[in-house]
């Protein structure tokens, strides 16, 4: 089968040093949500990159050493469940790429945001970001992120599952899988799952 051909852009705005930005794990039931940003150098092209949802595990773990090797700056942030219970998972979303900008070493003039909700923050003002719908698929430094975020979180997973081992998070990453949620009615819940984010049928499990 012949290899789909992926076009990414590589700026909005040519004149500027952007910062692509992502999130992953706003839908599990336990588990942090991470977040990354990475500022691509000029020219960064790879066959292999796209949206992180669409590439293999093996490709994801392969193009992060090199994002991670070639980045002018990248940073990966991260928001436990409690504080996803707290301040609900949009605003952990938020919050966790605002994190992930502050921590890159080389500060960006702009941000591009993958999805449609974002705030400005410090000296971002809303004039210093675009969101972009399925921006993991439109520009290579969202993609990037999106690969350091999903390897980065499937990876704290995997850790977190050798402590709950009965709740298979080394292959579910937290989401309403079917194991996951026979697990939750056997085990109950553990201090790691989202007690604001839950099946109904499970809602008797948290009293």
């Amino acid at each position: 089968m012949p290899h789909k051909e992926i076009h990414l852009l590589e700026h909005l705005k040519n004149d500027l040093l952007e910062a692509g930005c992502d999130e992953a794990g706003r839908g599990p039931l336990a588990g942090p949500v991470f977040a990354a940003a990475v500022i691509l150098p000029e020219g960064f092209l790879n066959p292999l990159l796209n949206d992180s949802k669409q590439m293999s595990r093996k490709n994801r773990d392969i193009l992060r050493v090199i994002i991670e090797k070639e980045a002018i700056a990248w940073a990966v942030s991260s928001v436990t469940a409690g504080e996803i219970d707290k301040i609900n998972i949009l605003n952990a979303s938020i919050l966790g790429m605002q994190n992930a900008v502050r921590a890159l070493k080389t500060k960006p003039d702009f941000l591009l945001i993958d999805g449609n909700r974002f705030r400005p923050f410090d000296c971002f003002l809303a004039d210093d970001y675009k969101t972009v719908v399925k921006g993991d698929a439109t520009f290579a430094s969202i993609a990037a992120a999106s690969v350091l975020a999903k390897t980065y979180r499937d990876e704290y997973m995997g850790k977190i599952a050798i402590e709950y081992p009965q709740y298979g998070w080394e292959r579910n990453m937290g989401y309403p899988t079917k194991e996951h949620i026979e697990a939750i009615r056997k085990y109950g819940y553990t201090p790691y799952h989202r007690k604001s984010f839950h099946p109904k049928e499970l809602e008797p499990l948290l009293f």
